[in-house]
């Protein structure tokens, strides 16, 4: 990894993107959605203060887990801009989306745990598999073509 000399405060596209991992690309996206900012130099070439990699690695660490780029812009939003966040910013931000995290580990579970009773029925009936067909109010009723007859029937009668 690239050492960059203490001195130096502002980081080229090509530093940033070797000190961080992430693909030069992906630094002029995350720029596009308001994740990390630059300033232009008189020759118009983009200059990333240092602190940006560690919002480059925060944004990296929320995507991995799921999070939507719109709230990490939010939880970066909250962030100075005059000094490198803390280990205390980070903490109080990733702490905002634990319980948001925890629910999506419990869908994962229930649909693993259907997919598992799915394949082990094998049917997956249209009527009844909650993989083909959650949450169907139509399905008690009725179902398939004749729902859609029912339907046509509706609007024409």
């Amino acid at each position: 990894m690239p050492q960059i000399h203490e001195k130096i405060h502002e980081l080229t596209v090509g530093q940033l993107a070797a000190r961080s991992g992430a693909a030069v690309s992906a630094l002029h996206f995350y720029e596009s959605k308001g994740l990390i900012s630059s300033r232009r130099t008189t020759g118009n070439q983009r200059r990333y203060s240092r602190d940006t990699l560690r919002r480059v690695a925060f944004v990296r660490a929320a995507q991995r887990v799921g999070i939507p780029l719109a709230t990490i812009r939010e939880a970066l939003a909250e962030l100075p801009e005059e000094r490198t966040p803390t280990h205390e910013d980070w903490a109080r931000l990733s702490e905002a989306w634990r319980s948001e995290l925890d629910e999506r580990i419990k869908q994962l579970n229930r649909l693993r745990d259907h997919l598992t009773d799915c394949i082990g029925c094998g049917c997956l009936s249209l009527d009844t598999c909650v993989l083909s067909n959650p949450d169907d109010v139509f399905g008690d009723r009725l179902t398939g073509s004749r729902l859609m007859a029912e339907q046509r029937r509706d609007r024409l009668g």
